[in-house]
């Protein structure tokens, strides 16, 4: 895995360009996250397991966030470019409000022409360099910037969520940043991908998982967090990652 940072221009809307390269083949679990994602094949095969059962990704596609797990096999000498978006900067390059993608996987031909990503993929199949393939993705998404500014209140609405790991009122955000509860749930929604309620349960589960087990019993954390009892915090937990956290940190690898 290699990770590059995005141009300047796109820094406010990209967090990082992952490239995924594969010699032999393997499974990964993808934890849900923060970030919508846009997925680039340069060659084999990934197969992930949805909710239609397993399906294989279309060379150039778009994920939206999820509140479940999800199993990707990468296949024998795959490679791929992930575009990992900010929160909210996704709103940038696609017009669709971007919940609409929430447990979706998409192809990005419902966004741009055929005959863009017909140029694109051209572009990448003559680069020779891993660092010359990123860079034409990057030229791709300069090109299609739609709008130059975040959306300040969410921005900070996120900066809120993520500071207090996820264990915050909505109520009392949205009356902090002085918007009615409801204006500020459909503008999240648009912007971010899913509600600030899903969002904060993504970051406390997120932030629950790095901290153990270095800091004690994942159970006293999970209870300090907000959930009921041990069979409420295994519940949530076993949606989240498709495993009991015994077994989840067990195995002793997982992505997120």
């Amino acid at each position: 895995m290699k990770i590059f940072e995005p141009a300047p221009c796109l820094s406010p809307f990209i967090r990082a360009f992952v490239v995924v390269e594969s010699n032999g083949s393997f499974v990964n679990r993808l934890l849900p996250d923060t970030s919508v994602v846009a997925a680039i094949r340069l060659q084999g095969h990934v197969h992930y397991q949805g909710q239609n059962g397993n399906n294989c990704l279309p060379v150039l596609s778009l994920s939206g966030l999820r509140k479940s797990f999800r199993i990707a096999e990468y296949g024998h000498n795959s490679a791929n470019i992930l575009v990992q978006f900010k929160e909210g900067g996704a709103a940038a390059f696609f017009h669709l409000p971007i919940h609409e993608l929430f447990e979706l996987n998409v192809s990005l031909d419902h966004f741009f022409k055929p005959s863009e990503l017909m140029f694109l993929q051209e572009q990448l199949e003559a680069a020779e360099s891993i660092q010359g393939k990123v860079n034409i993705v990057q030229k791709f998404f300069i090109a299609r910037i739609r709008c130059q500014k975040n959306d300040l209140l969410i921005t900070h609405s996120v900066e809120k969520i993520k500071a207090a790991k996820g264990m915050l009122s909505v109520k009392e955000l949205s009356d902090n940043l002085h918007v009615s509860l409801d204006v500020f749930e459909k503008r999240f929604r648009k912007t971010v991908g899913t509600t600030p309620k899903q969002f904060a349960d993504i970051v406390r589960m997120k932030g629950l998982i790095g901290q153990a087990p270095a800091n004690g019993p994942l159970l006293n954390s999970a209870l300090d967090a907000g959930f009921f009892d041990q069979s409420h915090f295994i519940r949530n937990f076993k949606k989240f990652t498709g495993q009991t956290p015994k077994e989840f940190f067990n195995v002793g690898r997982h992505s997120g």
